[in-house]
């Protein structure tokens, strides 16, 4: 029979993948070095492959153990999955939720979700990370997250759960010759200047979208950080952007210098919802949730 791994020797392996160093990997596993050392030597004589390359003090790992800590850290989170399955019940949805949430959308809705997530899963323990949507799915896909929060991926190697659409507005300066209106039309923005988050942030394409409809220009180098840059960024009449709705309801309170309006002629909205690898063990845990977002959503754009 082909050698098999121990589950410990893997979680040596994936741990050592991701600190790159002997003792912190020993350390966070609560072995000593020698031990952690000593197994992952065995599993490379077993395996009969270098997994790990040491020469001039480099520690990294190699092709081939770059794809075994791939696929072992799979192997990993299907136990995980299992064993949250075996515990779970109707209050924990498993007992711990890792949840990546998108920085455009889960700091306005998550403090009305996570009331209702309390009262409903008292057990439920959730641990919340902010990335933008690109890495968010990368993150979901390697296991290093369990569920993401935002726009619909682009890879079908996700199951997602819509929990409603949000309409996105158009920001222009207080005193623009646009800003007295309620719409415009893509004509009128031939030209003008579109200012749009960085790289990674799906909001990007949907500027990008609006530029190649209306023809107006996306201003290459300026990338705002955050809504909050673009929006001080309109309002210093630097050039127009989109802003989500759910932001709007919670930042424009009050807000002077910066107009909004829709733009007709143009589907100006982004659907939002719970997203997870596709096959997961726990995708009733993430529906659940994801019922639960929804009927949050229906609350607060009655």
């Amino acid at each position: 029979m082909p050698y098999r791994p121990t589950i410990r020797q893997l979680e040596y392996l994936v741990t050592l993948g991701e600190t790159g160093h002997f003792g912190e990997a020993a350390k966070r596993c609560h072995v000593s070095q020698p031990t952690l050392s000593v197994q992952i030597a065995l599993l490379e004589q077993r395996l009969g492959c270098a997994l790990i390359d040491r020469t001039r003090g480099l520690i990294a790992p190699t092709p081939a153990g770059a794809d075994i800590i791939a696929s072992a850290r799979t192997v990993l989170n299907t136990l995980d999955g299992m064993v949250a399955m075996a515990s779970a019940n109707r209050d924990s949805l498993g007992g711990l939720i890792r949840l990546g949430a998108v920085p455009t959308f889960g700091p306005y809705f998550l403090p009305h979700l996570l009331p209702r997530l309390r009262q409903e899963y008292p057990q439920l323990k959730l641990h919340i990370r902010e990335e933008r949507p690109l890495l968010l799915e990368e993150q979901v896909l390697n296991g290093s997250i369990d569920c993401g929060l935002g726009p619909v991926p682009d890879e079908d190697m996700f199951e997602f759960a819509e929990i409603f659409e949000e309409r996105i507005f158009l920001g222009v300066p207080r005193g623009h010759r646009l800003g007295g209106r309620e719409t415009v039309d893509l004509a009128s923005l031939a030209h003008e200047p579109l200012l749009t988050l960085g790289r990674g942030h799906r909001l990007l394409d949907t500027v990008r979208d609006l530029a190649r409809a209306s023809g107006a220009h996306l201003v290459e180098d300026y990338e705002g950080t955050s809504l909050d840059a673009l929006r001080q960024m309109v309002s210093i009449d630097m050039g127009l952007s989109l802003f989500p709705e759910l932001y709007v309801r919670s930042e424009f309170q009050g807000e002077q210098n910066v107009h909004l309006l829709s733009v007709d002629g143009w589907p100006g909205s982004r659907t939002i919802g719970f997203f997870w690898r596709r096959g997961s063990v726990r995708s009733e845990h993430y529906r659940r949730l994801a019922a639960l977002g929804e009927a949050t959503a229906e609350g607060l754009f009655e």
